[in-house]
């Protein structure tokens, strides 16, 4: 098959694994730089130009889109779509999971475990919307933030109060979630591929730190999880419509809840925590569902 790597960097671990499997299973696997895609919107014949000449027919894509170009990466995925290419995660999907509000609004209306979480623009009472969380300690998030970035823990309701009003000052989109104590600073990273998850690790946050994001200095082993995880795990990505994603789960009190879901999940922790092969494991996803698949995209806007 021939198949095609949305992603803007060729060196990136994550990217070269991909491209090594793929190749070692016997495909013809190119890497695509998103960014220098152009577009050519004819009726009724759709394609994709790059460096001057129009792409090749691929069987499938693999996007591998980061935040900061969700919107034309999500584009570009699209037009394969509307070309007939079999797409691993659908361009839907990639905005519904990047979309950190709606994401779990979702997630909420489905029933799967969720930190408390409270949203708002202008409150008329920060100390209301502090206490109907669960009170202080709690987590600010910013929206758009990524890799543990924008992501603030407010010991006592004053200081929640000082963060959530200067960053209302910027006119920043903030989450307020109730904070998990009993996690530790740790969490859980599933990643689901075909509605199955192959590989669980535990991240460690640093020593202080309660985010445990790797790129914090977070360290990471092999995890064992319940049938609940498993199952928590499954529904959050089967919600989002995503085939291949990184769920992250806290382990409290009330049963696994839901952090976030990730698109395009870094395969290096996972891999070396494991020892599996997750990015071959993509490619026996896509030789299985490519050649018979239906998507909710194609044809339609």
């Amino acid at each position: 098959m021939r198949i095609a790597i949305l992603s803007r960097n060729p060196n990136l671990y994550s990217t070269r694994r991909l491209k090594e499997a793929g190749e070692a299973k016997g495909h013809q696997v190119d890497i695509i730089d998103t960014l220098h895609c152009y577009m050519d919107i004819t009726s009724s014949r759709p394609a994709v130009r790059y460096q001057g000449h129009e792409l090749p027919s691929y069987d499938a894509i693999i996007p591998r889109i980061g935040a900061s170009v969700t919107f034309y990466g999500t584009a570009v995925a699209r037009q394969f779509e509307m070309m007939g290419t079999f797409n691993v995660n659908e361009s839907v999907a990639i905005s519904r999971s990047r979309d950190k509000l709606r994401s779990l609004q979702l997630l909420s209306r489905k029933g799967i475990g969720l930190p408390r979480t409270g949203f708002a623009s202008k409150p008329d009472n920060i100390k209301d919307l502090i206490k109907n969380v669960g009170g202080a300690p709690v987590v600010i998030k910013l929206l758009e933030g990524t890799q543990g970035i924008g992501v603030v823990l407010a010991d006592t309701a004053k200081a929640a109060e000082a963060i959530i009003e200067a960053f209302m000052g910027l006119k920043a989109n903030i989450l307020v979630q109730e904070f998990i104590k009993e996690a530790g600073g740790a969490d859980i990273r599933c990643l689901v591929i075909g509605g199955r998850v192959v590989a669980a690790m535990k991240r460690q946050g640093a020593e202080g730190e309660f985010r445990s994001n790797l790129h914090r200095g977070g360290s990471a082993k092999v995890v064992k999880l319940s049938k609940e995880e498993r199952e928590t795990a499954v529904n959050a990505a089967k919600v989002m419509g995503l085939n291949f994603c990184g769920v992250d789960l806290l382990r409290s009190q009330n049963g696994p809840m839901v952090m976030e879901v990730n698109s395009s999940p870094g395969l290096e922790g996972i891999e070396q925590a494991t020892g599996k092969d997750v990015a071959g494991m993509v490619f026996d996803f896509i030789a299985k569902k490519a050649n018979s698949f239906s998507t909710k995209t194609r044809g339609k806007g």
